[in-house]
């Protein structure tokens, strides 16, 4: 008896096919069938990573009735604070620079004090060295060297 032996498609294992109905021979027989190696995908485009995620577009401020007046009074706020702090220092300014001043060479072992009893002697002579110190910028009243040319305010009287 024969048997013969057929593959099914998409089987590793053949099929057996008995005509006398059971199975009476020791060999199988195989029929061979060329066998191609299944085609392998061929990537032609490569991935390449963003350099940054794209973000989505952002949706247009809007303003409620609440918000408008909350930015304005913002705006009116800080134009009157600067306008205060702007218009203190222009005053302070306006004053020193309307003071007529003279200029004074220091002596050896002449003093601040000295300075200004001589400049304003009828005066209040703590003022007159507060001024002369801010007129030439100087650190402090000790700091005087012999041989510095002072600014010292000129005083009707």
């Amino acid at each position: 008896m024969t048997s013969y032996a057929r593959r099914s498609a998409g089987h590793t294992r053949p099929d057996l096919f008995f005509p006398s109905g059971g199975p009476a021979m020791s060999t199988i027989a195989y029929h061979e069938l060329p066998v191609r190696p299944a085609p392998q995908r061929q990537r032609h485009l490569s991935a390449v990573p963003l350099a940054a995620p794209a973000q989505p577009a952002a949706a247009p401020l809007r303003l409620t009735r609440r918000g408008r007046i909350v930015v304005f009074a913002a705006v009116a706020l800080l134009l009157a604070v600067s306008s205060i702090v702007l218009g203190a220092s222009v005053a302070a300014t306006d004053d020193a620079a309307t003071l007529p001043t003279t200029t004074v060479q220091v002596q050896p072992g002449q003093t601040l004090w000295e300075i200004a009893a001589e400049a304003n002697p009828g005066g209040d002579i703590r003022t007159t060295i507060d001024e002369i110190v801010r007129l030439n910028a100087l650190p402090n009243a000790s700091g005087l060297k012999m041989g510095t040319t002072l600014a010292v305010p000129v005083y009707e009287g």
